[in-house]
């Protein structure tokens, strides 16, 4: 099974987004597009990235350096937690607010404020978990 973050499982990832109507159906209503980032806190650069273009994963893999919107880093431990059991509203906002979850780029209280993003958002937490890993 592939490590988390890892460049297989990030295909994976972006296989699994696509394949949920909760994430890319409601995406492209609001015709979403984003480089988004993922990674352990304290590292220089995240791990795995993935492309969104109008709600749906187009590119995914080991992070190349590609320019990111949105650059999300939590602990190792976090991250197996929020993929082992989703995450809700308020237990997002205590994550972000305590630290657990931290935004190196992109801008939290945009997305949290926008229901059409808020959802799918946390969506893509039940759909890492979904994802097998070592």
């Amino acid at each position: 099974m592939p490590a988390l973050f890892s460049d297989d499982w990030m295909v994976d990832f972006g296989n699994a987004w696509n394949d949920e109507p909760e994430l890319g159906d409601a995406l492209a209503k609001i015709g979403f597009a984003s480089v988004i980032g993922y990674g352990i806190d304290g590292e220089d650069k995240p791990r795995g990235y993935i492309k969104v273009e109008n709600g749906y994963v187009t590119g995914a893999g080991a992070y190349d350096g590609t320019a990111l919107n949105w650059d999300l880093r939590a602990s190792p431990a976090d991250w197996e937690k929020w993929c082992a059991g989703g995450i809700g509203m308020m237990a997002l906002g205590l994550a972000y607010t305590t630290g657990k979850l931290k935004f190196k780029v992109g801008d939290y209280s945009a997305m949290v404020k926008n229901p059409a993003m808020a959802g799918p958002f946390i969506k893509s937490f039940t759909v890492m978990g979904r994802v097998a890993r070592a």
